[in-house]
């Protein structure tokens, strides 16, 4: 008889009292830990749930300052850790999130096909008209830059907090080095892909009701462009120079030479024309035309090669798997 993996749910809880008790109510019986963590909440939600919620499965957990929504998380997962649970989900206590959905979230890791998986809310066109305007040009800006600092272009939706991971992941991953604010989802995408972690979107229902966000769009988006670009040169040093070298590494600094020869010698050329009243030189053009469009092409080769260097080979079936699937391949 097969064993299924053990499930537990993390629940940040920060300004969530009107919603969290039906986030935990509607969690089914396949979860065996639900651990709602109160993240200084000045509504003090984790009192809430410990005095109105009789279900044994719920462990409550609260910090003594605010540490944002991946600090909550970080902590439930140390938590599920330490309690030997297999695969951890986490759900927000805003009610967004449909619990229902658990055993699709999961599903793709106990099937051996990932490692982490995370909803995409932009899969069905009739679930984007209740999504707010705002949102909807946000996650998709957002989303390009998380593919470029990332490296899962496969992926969108990047924000996107309904996330299932299993724990042989979690054990390679520097925890302590995650961001624990708003930037934590994207931040996890990058330690994923230097691991080499396959992760796989998962298709759900946007759902919006009378909560409010706590996430300030224009206050967090210089710190979300600052860490982007911070994560994409440490992916690309650490991906095609430090562990590795193919010929993206070489088609990289070539293209960038050599198109930045091009246009400041061409620049430089063109103004010196203008000055003087003279037409450019043929050759002088085709000399400062050619080096843009090699470094051009280089860069759109490097482009494509790192679409392809997307990680597929799952990282918890070399180093561990759940008990269902142990027991599904005779170990």
């Amino acid at each position: 008889m097969n064993k299924a993996p053990a499930l537990a749910v993390v629940i940040p809880a920060y300004k969530v009292r009107q919603h969290v008790l039906g986030v935990v109510a509607g969690i089914g019986p396949e979860v065996d830990r639900i651990y709602v963590i109160d993240d200084a909440c000045p509504e003090q939600s984790g009192s809430w749930v410990q005095s109105r919620c009789a279900d044994a499965r719920v462990t409550v957990v609260c910090h003594e300052s605010n540490q944002g929504v991946g600090g909550a998380v970080l902590t439930g997962y140390a938590h599920a850790l330490a309690d030997g649970m297999d695969i951890v989900i986490k759900v927000d206590g805003d009610g967004q999130m449909d619990p229902a959905l658990i055993p699709d979230i999961v599903f793709p890791i106990t099937a051996g096909q990932a490692d982490y998986t995370k909803g995409n809310r932009f899969y069905e066109l009739e679930s984007l008209r209740v999504m707010p305007r705002t949102r909807l040009i946000g996650n998709a800006v957002l989303s390009f830059v998380s593919k470029l600092s990332s490296g899962y272009w496969n992926l969108f939706d990047p924000t996107n907090g309904y996330t299932a991971v299993h724990r042989g992941v979690l054990e390679r991953i520097p925890l302590e080095k995650i961001s624990r604010r708003y930037f934590f989802e994207s931040d996890m995408l990058f330690h994923l892909n230097i691991v080499r972690a396959v992760v796989v979107d998962v298709p759900m229902h946007a759902r919006y009701g009378a909560e409010q966000s706590n996430l300030r769009i224009l206050r967090v988006l210089p710190d979300f462009l600052r860490k982007h670009t911070s994560n994409f040169f440490k992916r690309i040093f650490y991906n095609y120079y430090l562990r590795d070298m193919s010929v993206a590494s070489f088609e990289l600094p070539l293209g960038l030479s050599m198109l930045i020869f091009g246009f400041v010698f061409g620049t430089m050329h063109w103004l010196d024309s203008a000055a003087r009243g003279d037409v450019t030189p043929a050759g002088t053009v085709v000399l400062a035309a050619l080096p843009v469009i090699l470094g051009t092409q280089l860069l759109l080769a490097f482009l494509a090669y790192d679409i392809a260097n997307v990680p597929r080979r799952t990282l918890h079936r070399m180093f561990g798997k759940p008990n269902a699937i142990r027991s599904q391949q005779g170990e």
